[in-house]
């Protein structure tokens, strides 16, 4: 997994924009939560889609970003969660056993 680091709220304009090109997949983790670092280490070991950036937000460290993110993308806060952007918009997010990358692959090549 190559993540890309999602630490300057004005990444997010960034994001909305490539999502017209390509999907864009955000991962929300709390370093403080079992669960969100189980759900990151099911995302490393799995096969990445080709065509799909994958965004890495540390909330304990960002929270501020991961506020504007719900606020922009009209999703309730979460932790750990899974966002999936296409054309500017949120078209899935998942949150905790959830998470799975089957279902991130599913989503952003619909």
């Amino acid at each position: 997994m190559n993540w890309n680091q999602l630490n300057d709220v004005a990444q997010l304009e960034g994001i909305k924009t490539n999502s017209f090109q390509q999907p864009q997949v955000i991962f929300k983790h709390s370093t403080r939560c079992s669960i969100s670092g189980m759900a990151k280490s099911r995302l490393e070991r799995s096969d990445v889609p080709k065509g799909v950036d994958f965004f890495f937000l540390d909330l304990i460290a960002n929270r501020n970003i991961s506020n504007k993110i719900a606020e922009d993308f009209f999703v309730e806060h979460e932790s750990p969660q899974i966002l999936v952007i296409r054309n500017g918009e949120c078209v899935y997010d998942e949150s905790h056993s959830g998470i799975s990358m089957d279902e991130i692959v599913e989503q952003a090549t619909k």
